[in-house]
């Protein structure tokens, strides 16, 4: 083995600040076959188990995923910065030298790899262009609280998979552009996240009105639209409240804004939910976190569903009632109302998703679609589209 390679192999195993990566794959492959003894049959296997690796990542730019790989990693060196503090000298020199050996494996080519084996034979092959991760890596941490680290560099919207923070891979893809109609009601969704991006006091929103109006829509084309100036959102489930302190915790910590969108949401009178939410709303040291607002929707003005036994009892009993339904709501700092959109508004959403699927505007047609819907609406033009797209199939 040529005393290049055999740096490599021990630089692979002496990683430290970014010990985090020693164990992916496509570093394990090339370990492996580093460590590869002089059998050149056990050589090609390990060579091509590499190759194999790249290739299961949908690419075969080798400096491409190394890159990818340094971008999205967790590091002490990150988790310092990310909280604004001095990163310890050895430690940031050993980033660095980390970094100037990862710059290395980005570059391999085929050929520094099959010098290594014993016999001639034609093996697959890879891409490889330039690198320097020492510079790249330098300008993501001071782009930090923009570009983020670990999975919050590489995704922008995440679930909460029990007690940890999940990335979804194929969030809605939806734009502002996308949906007509509701131009205040985006401004004000627009302008309180833009607060939060920029550090100044935000509100959190409850989004209320008529289902299908695009309230939840909404809220991701904004994710969308704004993601690359360090916004992020993490979908949770109203039984998931109760763990959202710890998680308030974690992304405290972060140096990126983020969302917490909870969809359709409502609670029974004696739902454990209720208190946990407005515990969080009203700001407990466990829950308070300046990086993050609250994004919920729902159908309801009052969220919690009232039946005709919370209204029995003396006035004092009813008028108890009455309040607690209403606490919850007013402990959002903003309330913005989708209201069903009126005829005119309707059919301008629907010709505009007319012209762009390429589908023919009939009025007439697409009212009475409506009307067999029972309501006209921004899902029920979607629908009415689709199935003209469909039709035309």
């Amino acid at each position: 083995m040529t005393g290049d390679l055999e740096a490599l192999r021990v630089g692979i195993r002496s990683l430290t600040v970014f010990r985090g990566i020693s164990a992916d794959p496509l570093l394990t492959a090339l370990a492996d076959f580093l460590d590869s003894g002089d059998d050149p049959a056990e050589q090609v296997d390990k060579y091509c188990a590499f190759a194999h690796t790249l290739y299961e990542s949908g690419s075969d730019s080798l400096t491409a995923y190394v890159r990818e790989l340094v971008r999205c990693c967790e590091t002490p060196v990150s988790e310092l910065l990310g909280v604004e503090k001095k990163v310890p000298p050895e430690m940031m020199k050993s980033a660095e030298n980390e970094l100037k050996l990862l710059s290395r494996i980005a570059v391999l080519t085929p050929d520094d790899l099959q010098k290594n084996i014993g016999f001639k034979i034609d093996l697959p092959g890879w891409e490889t262009e330039k690198a320097d991760l020492l510079g790249d890596y330098s300008e993501q941490m001071k782009n930090i609280s923009k570009r983020g680290y670990g999975i919050y560099a590489k995704y922008k919207a995440f679930r909460l998979v029990g007690k940890s923070v999940m990335p979804i891979e194929y969030p809605d893809p939806v734009r502002l552009s996308e949906l007509i109609g509701y131009r205040l009601e985006k401004e004000q969704i627009i302008l309180n996240t833009r607060a939060l991006i920029t550090g100044k006091p935000a509100a959190n929103i409850l989004l209320t009105g008529d289902a299908g109006t695009g309230k939840s829509s909404t809220v991701k084309a904004v994710v969308n639209e704004l993601w690359e100036e360090g916004l992020r959102i993490l979908e949770l489930k109203k039984e998931q409240l109760h763990d959202l302190p710890e998680v308030l915790s974690e992304l405290n910590r972060n140096p990126l804004k983020f969302i917490i969108f909870i969809d359709d949401l409502s609670f029974t009178s004696n739902d454990d939910n209720f208190s946990a939410l407005k515990a969080i709303l009203e700001g407990t040291v466990s829950a308070r976190a300046r990086n993050v607002v609250i994004y919920a929707t729902s159908n309801r003005r009052h969220l919690i569903k009232e039946s005709f036994s919370d209204r029995d009892g003396d006035d004092i009993h009813r008028n108890d009632t009455m309040q607690e339904t209403v606490s919850l709501s007013e402990r959002f700092g903003l309330h913005i109302t989708f209201s069903r959109p009126d005829k005119a508004t309707y059919l301008d959403i629907v010709e505009h998703l007319c012209k762009e699927a390429g589908v023919r505007f009939d009025p007439t047609d697409a009212e009475r679609f409506a009307l067999t819907r029972a309501s006209r609406s921004a899902r029920a033009a979607r629908q009415y589209v689709d199935s003209l797209v469909a039709g035309e199939e």
